[in-house]
């Protein structure tokens, strides 16, 4: 399997992992609007990034070009909606905004966390 797909697997996987492990946390530990925020934070970037990945994967087939400027519409449709539910989940004062940012941060964290055992891997492979 290339590193690609290696890597898309693990963010992809750990992307939930990551996801429904702040939200158990936050719910156990956290105040109620705080936990909410974690919860939809991380609902909100999952679905995002599983999206660009279905629209990217689509786009770039071989046997069905889409144009550049149909990808970045979809993408801006979705960085719209995207902040319209986050302005009206913290206007609302359903969520807590650290928390939504707790939230919102699961796919970096998981990128982070695929990219440090990628070059562990390749540290060690390197060693021997």
């Amino acid at each position: 399997m290339e590193i690609q797909q290696r890597l898309l697997k693990f963010v992809t996987h750990s992307n939930w992992i990551l996801f429904f492990a702040a939200s158990i946390t936050g719910l156990v530990l956290l105040p109620p609007d705080f936990a909410r925020g974690i919860i939809f934070g991380g609902l909100i970037v999952t679905i995002n990034f599983h999206l660009l990945y279905r629209t990217l994967k689509k786009a770039l087939r071989p046997s069905r070009l889409s144009s550049h400027r149909v990808v970045l519409a979809k993408y801006y449709i979705r960085f719209l909606i995207s902040g319209l539910i986050i302005f009206v989940l913290i206007s609302g004062h359903y969520v807590d905004p650290l928390g939504l940012f707790i939230g919102l941060s699961v796919v970096v964290a998981s990128i982070m966390l695929a990219t440090m055992c990628e070059l562990t891997k390749y540290i060690f492979k390197e060693a021997t």
